[in-house]
């Protein structure tokens, strides 16, 4: 229980980013799923697609602060790597 006025707008705060930042990453797990998803069907259009779109989502991700640069660095280097090895054509015109 906050105590002082200072740490209830805190909690509060809190709260909110908690919810903004779980709304993130569940779209960002969702974006990377459906692209590897994807990627494993092999059509290249759609294939290409997805997976700009969880590269665009996970560089958002981190800019926002819901996950570390880091990780999303390491997650859109491994996706790179799968849409490299399945198809290369996906990844050379981006």
């Amino acid at each position: 229980m906050a105590n002082t006025r200072q740490s209830t707008k805190r909690a509060r705060i809190e709260k909110k980013r908690t919810l903004k930042n779980q709304a993130n990453k569940s779209s960002t797990k969702s974006a990377v799923r459906d692209a590897v998803a994807t990627l494993a069907k092999g059509d290249v259009k759609t294939a290409k697609e997805a997976y700009m779109n969880a590269v665009k989502a996970l560089s958002k991700a981190a800019s926002k602060g819901a996950i570390p640069k880091g990780r999303a660095a390491r997650k859109i280097s491994r996706l790179t790597r799968l849409a490299k090895k399945t198809k290369a054509e996906i990844v050379a015109s981006k």
